[in-house]
């Protein structure tokens, strides 16, 4: 019994000391084993492992991806027009120890590089482009040349590799805004009012073009109806040459066309005609 109550302390030594030496290192992270401030070991894959109680100490440092959104700044293009670039980074830590080493595993100190890094890319990339062609690249262009721009640089100097960088917004600065739109209402105006004046040249040539039509339509309907009716006369003339050519026909028609001249010469409330005894009238009304 005395013997046993002896080994207890030595076995509960043992696991304190046995669990101090345990290391376990997530699948999120890198492990650095420290001996007297110096790394020793970098551990990068997950599970467990040792060190040496009270003599190693273990320093984490993250080896998931990383979002960083970058502070708005303004970058002039190539045709002098200032924009407004709001954008975001994706990164990671890629070399543990040179992270360590440069930037003493303070992320603080990391986004102050990586903000830096991305700016002066952007910055280089923009201005080498016009403003409508940094738009027309939004679709993944740009961001791909921003990233291109920065490379390597931040990867060989402070182990931090960049994944993505994506601009969320390209906005003019609030400070020339309200000139901007008011050239562009200016430019939209001169456009509408060209088209406009087009419209109405166009619109002054159909209508000449129109009005022409109409009276070179309205004419040859007249003469075509001056036509007829001058051939209509002519049958009229020659059915009634036709129906009279006889002597008894032209008797009665003679008839006839003196009725109408004396119904005609009847005006008035006096309804009395004085013809002459030599009258070819009286002759007919006489019956002579």
């Amino acid at each position: 019994m005395k013997k046993m109550l002896g080994i207890i302390p030595i076995i509960f030594l043992c696991l304190i000391l046995a669990g101090s030496a345990l290391v376990v290192t997530g699948p999120d992270e890198y492990i650095l084993i420290k001996q007297f401030g110096r790394v020793v070991r970098v551990t990068t894959e997950a599970g467990p492992s040792f060190r040496i109680p009270f003599v190693q100490t273990t320093q984490s440092i993250p080896k998931h991806k990383m979002i960083y959104d970058i502070a708005p700044s303004d970058v002039t293009t190539k045709d002098k027009k200032v924009l407004n670039v709001d954008s975001f980074v994706i990164w990671e830590v890629s070399d543990p120890l040179k992270y360590l080493s440069t930037v003493g595993a303070s992320e603080a100190t990391a986004t102050v590089r990586i903000e830096n890094a991305v700016y002066n890319a952007t910055k280089n990339v923009m201005s080498s482009m016009t403003q409508e062609e940094i738009i027309a690249n939004r679709d993944g262009q740009l961001a791909a040349d921003i990233l291109s721009s920065i490379g390597s640089s931040l990867e060989d100097s402070y182990g931090i590799r960049i994944v993505a960088t994506e601009t969320k917004k390209l906005d003019l600065p609030n400070s020339n805004k309200q000139a901007v739109y008011e050239r562009m209402i200016s430019e939209r105006n001169n456009i509408a009012a060209q088209y406009t004046a087009d419209g109405e040249y166009q619109s002054s040539l159909i209508r000449n073009q129109t009005d022409r039509t109409a009276r070179e339509t309205v004419a040859k309907a007249q003469a075509q109806a001056e036509k007829i009716r001058a051939d209509a006369e002519a049958q009229y003339m020659q059915i009634l040459s036709d129906a009279y050519n006889e002597e008894d026909k032209a008797d009665f028609y003679n008839f006839v066309r003196s009725l109408d001249a004396l119904k005609a010469s009847l005006k008035g409330g006096n309804k009395t005609v004085i013809l002459g005894s030599d009258s070819e009238l009286a002759g007919i009304l006489s019956g002579r």
